[in-house]
């Protein structure tokens, strides 16, 4: 039973958590996902043969960061601990360099999953203990949202009962904490609906499952629906689903039923995490959405992507300073994309 009643927050510290969800949320703008972990990068610089060091990762970022024009289409930016107090090469710091653009800094909070003992195809994430002090560290280095990730595996079985809500309440906790701390919570239940050979069906089934604990959750900790940020999936068929063609065509009405179901109408914005799409796949699946929810759509449909805002980016740029205006070309064009799929019209 949900007790109905809301943590309290002071005049200011509402008033700035309603502006920096406004900021986010602004038409033909999303995220980028820039919070790759020292050895998620690894594995993106891997593939260009760049060596993963401090210094390279810095570069990168600058690279993104300093792009002509990133406030067009970025509104605000998902820093891994590293890059809070990276700086430019010219000493700017990352922070204060997005903050003249009008674009808002987040930090990724969470500490990673682990598997459930006894019940080991489902995960609980980590990161709770110390949140609070985290938290308003973060918060005071200048960022203003955060992220929290939980991940649910897909089967004709999975995810458990168990494993829905261990991924709920962990992050109804760390949204209370957050909102309490000055940062907007992005919540991010990532269901893994591209891997294996499941039909669109079964992802609209566990989808549906996923969001109504997690709101459940969010209400039971006395979670702001006005002040938070939702990062779900798109409701997709398996990659090895074998009647993939037909439900690519219900991706888009799947997907906005799904939150229509689910996600209270005061949730200002819902920006979806690409997991595995590629660029192009992103782009025309969020225009999609977008023209699908035209005539009725309560919160803003953007994006938050990392990977289908940075594959052409990184290819382009191969780690060689030669080649950053190049990179930032592919960045700005795939960003346009992006908001213009925002918006629908492509």
């Amino acid at each position: 039973k949900i007790v109905k009643k809301k943590m309290k927050l002071s005049k200011e510290r509402a008033a700035e958590l309603i502006q920096t969800c406004k900021t986010m949320t602004a038409t033909g703008k999303g995220l980028l996902a820039a919070d790759e972990s020292i050895g998620t990068i690894k594995k993106r610089f891997d593939l260009i043969n760049v060596e993963n060091t401090e210094e390279n990762r810095r570069a990168y970022r600058e690279l993104l960061l300093t792009t002509e024009g990133i406030e067009k289409f970025i509104s605000g930016v998902i820093f891994y601990e590293e890059q809070v107090d990276q700086a430019t090469k010219d000493g700017q710091n990352f922070v204060e360099l997005l903050n003249k653009k009008g674009i808002v800094s987040g930090i990724k909070l969470d500490k990673g999953v682990v598997l459930l003992p006894g019940d080991e195809k489902n995960t609980a994430t980590q990161g709770l203990t110390d949140l609070a002090k985290r938290a308003e560290k973060y918060y005071n280095k200048g960022c203003r949202f955060a992220k929290w990730r939980g991940v649910i595996n897909v089967s004709s079985t999975n995810p458990s009962h168990l494993g829905v809500t261990q991924v709920a309440q962990g992050l109804a906790r760390y949204g209370a904490i957050c909102q309490a701390n000055g940062l907007v919570p992005i919540i991010e239940p990532e269901i893994m609906v591209l891997v294996g050979d499941h039909c669109i069906e079964r992802s609209l089934a566990v989808t549906n499952q996923v969001l109504n604990e997690v709101f459940y959750q969010l209400k039971n900790h006395h979670v702001h629906m006005d002040k938070m940020i939702l990062k779900p999936n798109f409701v997709l068929p398996a990659r090895n689903c074998p009647n993939r063609a037909e439900c690519e065509k219900k991706i888009a009405a799947y997907t906005y039923k799904v939150l229509m179901d689910n996600v209270p109408a005061s949730v200002p914005g819902i920006m979806f995490l690409s997991g595995g799409l590629s660029e192009k796949e992103a782009v025309n699946i969020l225009n999609d959405l977008n023209k699908e929810a035209a005539d009725h759509k309560p919160w803003a449909l953007s994006y938050s992507y990392g990977r289908a805002l940075q594959a052409s980016t990184l290819e382009a740029w191969q780690g060689k300073a030669e080649n950053v205006e190049a990179a930032q070309k592919a960045f700005v064009a795939q960003g346009t994309q992006c908001s213009l799929a925002e918006q629908g019209k492509l």
